[in-house]
Parts: structure tokens; sequence; C-alpha cells
């Protein structure tokens, strides 16, 4: 090889390419590209991309949302103003991006933060198609979500095996920033098993240096076989553009997470049954610790996975898996992110002596009931305990687990995912409280609930 040809190959590897397929002529690269050097076809990213994108779908969703006002949910103030019953709303748009993974059943992996909640879904493919999205289920907690669309003629993309992905392996990310249409950026492996980026959710992100931009969300993040290895999902920004550090869902995850929602409609997760709290300089010292490495278990729940391995209250779990345990967030991402019936392997230290347990991760058993054997205007409703997740995290009162659309609770503003803080002024912290409040059958049922944006009031006629 003729040193200008190694040259110039050399600039290409450490080249972050940003293509904007359908946008610019090849006759723009060409141009300042050779296409030959002596004698030999520069690399290129194009074949490989013309089996990618046709994939990858774009989006749209529209999604109705009550307007609620402190003043003017009031039913009397409505019906002194002769204000209508019904609540007003209004209709909230977005755009997102989508991966073909199933090309005889229709399936498209895309975020949940792009199609939860809404009530329409158009997927439109490469080649101008559009069809209408039937939501399979999605899964918030990991940000995926299933679409399934009635079309012929799919193509889908292979998904990769993402635990052998390797710092510095290089990958594209194929999506539809800003409605521009398809656009295709590459760059390389940054990181691997980032967590920590919020307060929620359970994280084990691929970190790239391929733009991810908004409207990428749901997009493939590629290896240079067209293997989908990710699904981008975020990036963090400190002014919101682009700056080189975006995210993606690997597949090993959604793989896991999709058949879930295929056989279930939902994720079915295992959890230990154990509390726990990090360990600070004071409870090191109380504890007789030499540092503050691990966490220590607060409680242990009856008849859970955690109190069949023995675990005890003041056990400090230093290892997970064969590593160190460093933080609560660890030991809760390997619950959340692990098949139900996993095995896990646990360090503990117990009276200054080390040894190992195995605990199978066990489905967690919460206490429902039916909003029907409560008050017949709670009909179609499905209230349970709050689970270990939300116990941790510092929650109280009552989970909504499931809103029959068009019922009384759901016209008055009561979603999936709510919790139920209180009734009327009565502050509700278990089932059991919410069976004696409700069980009273007040004239005007007022519930206080709590959900992601904060609190409000919800009035059930």
């Amino acid at each position: 090889m003729s040193p200008q040809r190694s040259r110039l190959l050399h600039w290409l590897a450490g080249l972050l390419v940003s293509i904007t397929v359908g946008a610019a002529p090849a006759s723009a690269i060409a141009a300042t590209l050779p296409a030959a050097v002596d004698g030999q076809p520069m690399p290129s990213l194009a074949p490989m991309l013309a089996r990618v994108t046709p994939a990858v779908v774009n989006i749209s969703t529209r999604t109705r949302v009550q307007v609620r006002d402190a003043y003017f949910d009031d039913p009397m103030v409505r019906q002194f103003f002769g204000l209508p019953a019904a609540p007003r709303e209004r209709v909230e748009q977005s755009l997102g991006s989508g991966v073909i993974v199933d090309a005889a059943k229709g399936y498209v992996l895309t975020n949940n933060h792009v199609v939860g909640g809404a009530d329409d879904i158009s997927v439109t493919l490469q080649d101008g198609r559009t069809f209408k999205g039937r939501l399979i289920g999605t899964d918030p907690d990991t940000d995926v979500a299933v679409v399934q669309i009635p079309a012929q003629n799919l193509k889908a993309l292979p998904l990769a095996d993402s635990t052998r992905l390797q710092v510095g392996d290089y990958v594209v990310a194929v999506g539809d920033p800003f409605g521009l249409g398809q656009t295709v950026t590459a760059g390389i492996v940054s990181a691997l098993g980032r967590s920590g980026l919020g307060d929620t959710g359970y994280q084990n992100f691929i970190q790239t240096d391929a733009s991810i931009n908004p409207g990428n969300s749901g997009g493939a993040l590629v290896n240079l076989r067209g293997e989908l290895v990710g699904i981008n999902t975020m990036i963090f920004s400190p002014s919101g553009g682009n700056v080189g550090i975006g995210f993606a869902i690997p597949s090993a995850i959604t793989s896991e997470v999709m058949g879930q929602l295929l056989a279930h409609g939902k994720v079915q997760r295992g959890s230990l049954g154990v509390q726990t709290q990090a360990i600070t300089p004071r409870i090191a010292q109380l504890l007789k610790l030499k540092d503050n490495n691990g966490v220590v278990v607060t409680g242990v729940s009856d008849g859970s996975a955690a109190a069949h391995a023995g675990l005890q209250p003041g056990d400090v779990l230093t290892t997970l898996n064969g590593k160190p345990l460093r933080s609560e967030q660890e030991l809760r991402n390997t619950e959340g992110l692990l098949p139900l019936g996993s095995t896990v392997q646990l360090g503990v230290l117990r009276d200054g002596h080390d040894r190992q347990v195995s605990a199978t991760l066990a489905a967690e058993k919460l206490a429902s009931v039916d909003g029907d054997q409560l008050d017949p205007r709670l009909s179609g409703v499905r209230f349970s305990e709050l689970n270990e997740r939300q116990r941790s995290d510092g929650l109280y009162g009552v989970a909504i687990g499931a809103v029959q659309p068009g019922s009384r609770a759901a016209r008055a503003g009561l979603t999936t995912d709510d919790v139920v803080i209180g009734v009327g002024n009565q502050r509700i912290t278990s089932l059991h409280m919410l069976r004696g409040l409700a069980g009273v059958k007040p004239r005007q049922l007022v519930l206080v609930v709590a959900d992601a944006d904060g609190t409000r009031y919800v009035v059930v006629n």
C-alpha cells in the first residue's frame, strides 16, 4: 500500500461522518473525495446503509391531554359559569423514530417516551407508505416500546449481541431528527454500562459520540455489519444541542423487554425483596466497617428471595455477581434488567465475616383490588400496593395499575401509574386505608393524586 493511501485510510478511520440520506446528492460527496486511490475503491458506509435504512421508520403521535385548572376544575365553579361538564383538552404531537425488527409480523421497536400514552400512532416507511400503528406494550422503566403495523414487504434489522460491544467499536445512528427525513451519523462507542442519568428507570446505556438529535429517539444504533446494537434514547447536553454524548439502550435489553411485552403485554420483573441504604461514614463507624463500600440491608420482606437466601437487616452487601457493589442504584439496576428467575451471587459481610449467598429473583407479590369493590364510581380502576422500587424512592399511597378507557375515572383524569395519596382530606398510605375511606362512599369522591408532574385533585362523579 502506498504511503498516500495509508495516510488517507488512517484519516478516514478517525473521521465522524454525517450523511443525510436522500438530502445530499452523491455528486456532492464525490466532489470532495476521490472514488479510488491507487486503483482501490474508497471505504464507504453506503452499501451497509442501503440495507439498514429501509428498516428505520418515522413515528408521529397525537395525544389528547386534559387541560387542568385549579379554579375551573371545581364543579361548583363550572356550574356557576355554565361551563360544560366535560374536561377541556388539547392535542399534543410528537415525532420520533423506530426500527423494524420483525418483517413478517410488522413489529417496530421504539422508545416509550415516543409512543407512551399516545392516542394515535402513525408509522411512515422510507418508501413513503404510512400505516396506523398498534401499541403492543411499553416499559417506562427501560424506555422501550413495541408497535405493530399491518404492512407487507418490510425490511427488518437483525439484532446483534450488544454484550460483545467494546469501547472504540464503530457504530452508526440512523433516525429522523427534526422531521427532516432519514439522517445517518457515525462515531464510536465511547463508554458502556452508563447509569445514574436520572432518578428513575433501569439504566445500562451505550454511550456514543455519534450525533443523536431530537427525533432520533427510537432510531437504530448499528454496527458496521448493519446489525442492531441499540435503540437511541437520549442525549446529555447543557445547552439542548448535541455535544457528542448520546445514549442508546443495548439490544440485549430491548430484545428481553420486547419478548416479555409480546408474551405478557408488560414486563414481569424479579425482586430480591430487600430494602437497602447507602453506607455513610457514620453508618460505617456504627457497623465497624473499614470503608464505605457496599450497601447495608435495612429490611427483608417475608417470603422474598432475600429471606430464602438468609439475608438479615444489618448485613452489608459488598459484591454483586463477583463485582464490587458500589451503590443502591447498581443493585436496583441488576434486579430490573435481569430476567425473572435469574440467580444472583451476593457477597455478604455479617459480624465481620465474609460469605457468599445466591438468590433467585422472584416476582414481587402485591395486594390489589378492583375499584368497583370500593365504590361504583371507581369501576374500571385497578389499585395495588406500591412496589419495592416506589417505596425505595420514598413514595407512599396506592398505585393505579390500570384504568379502563371511557370509565368515570378515566373521564375524570385518572391514568395508569398515578399514585393515590389521599381521599378528601385524609392521607392514604396503604391499600387497607383506601378500602376503609372509599368504602364510606362520600357524596363527592375527591382523590388526591401524585404523578411525575406533581400533585392534583381528581373529582370522580
